[in-house]
């Protein structure tokens, strides 16, 4: 299992931001999952994240992860559920979702993944999941309550929180097809608080980013990684812009 992946993120992260490009099994066929992978690890993609809320199955997660392996970009679960977890991959986000009222999220959910992720052989990389505002899917399916987006000080409280029960990954989520992302604000705070607590964590951002002012403004902010989705599909130009401007800032 080792470290090979959070070590290659924090090595990478002494040169540039990081960009994860996601890939939703359920609504994504292999032959497009590879042409996505091609077009994100042209652009400087870092790292490839297969994973949805919805509908997906083992053979599906399997098969996208095929398809992206062609292509040097290491691949990670970021599982939606159980049935999300693929022996192919490189590594998996262990997700907490921290603001979620449901108590399979807080226990069950990560004892009954953890046998999975061993006999898999994948790397795990305990995260933290913090839903915001929309919430999406994500946050419907995960009973979450969504920290108001004008509310920057409790998503730095939650992302606080998370970096003291030993996550290595902060993840903050408006939902895919979010109408707006994370607030800067939000991620200024939040690398605030942590610089003052002495905690180190890696802090990701998703959901709603949709150009490279959106990517400027969070790169501004702290974010030490963005996540984009269907825009790589919708309009790859835009993409390329907010890889190279979230990443030279």
């Amino acid at each position: 299992m080792g470290q090979r992946i959070w070590r290659s993120m924090l090595e990478k992260r002494k040169g540039s931001r990081l960009h994860f490009t996601l890939i939703d099994p359920d609504k994504t066929e292999p032959w497009e999952a590879e042409k996505i992978a091609r077009t994100a690890y042209e652009y400087g993609t870092d790292y490839v994240l297969v994973g949805g809320s919805l509908g997906v199955s083992p053979q599906a997660t399997d098969a996208i992860v095929e398809a992206v392996k062609k292509f040097d970009v290491p691949v990670i679960i970021f599982p939606g559920a159980l049935n999300n977890v693929s022996s192919k991959a490189d590594a998996a986000f262990f997700l907490n979702i921290i603001n979620s009222d449901d108590p399979y999220y807080h226990g069950i959910a990560q004892v009954q993944g953890s046998l999975i992720v061993l006999r898999h052989g994948l790397e795990p990389i305990p995260t933290c999941y913090v839903i915001v505002g929309y919430g999406g899917t994500a946050g419907y399916m995960a009973r979450a309550r969504p920290v108001p987006y004008e509310k920057p000080e409790l998503v730095a409280a939650h992302s606080l929180a998370c970096a003291m029960m030993g996550s290595k990954v902060i993840y903050l989520e408006a939902g895919s097809g979010a109408p707006r992302p994370v607030p800067p604000e939000a991620v200024l705070l939040s690398k605030e608080f942590l610089k003052a607590a002495e905690m180190e964590a890696l802090l990701i951002v998703g959901g709603g980013i949709r150009s490279a002012e959106i990517a400027r403004d969070l790169a501004l902010a702290g974010a030490d990684g963005i996540v984009t989705g269907t825009i790589v599909e919708q309009n790859p130009e835009a993409l390329r812009e907010i890889v190279k401007t979230f990443k030279e800032v």
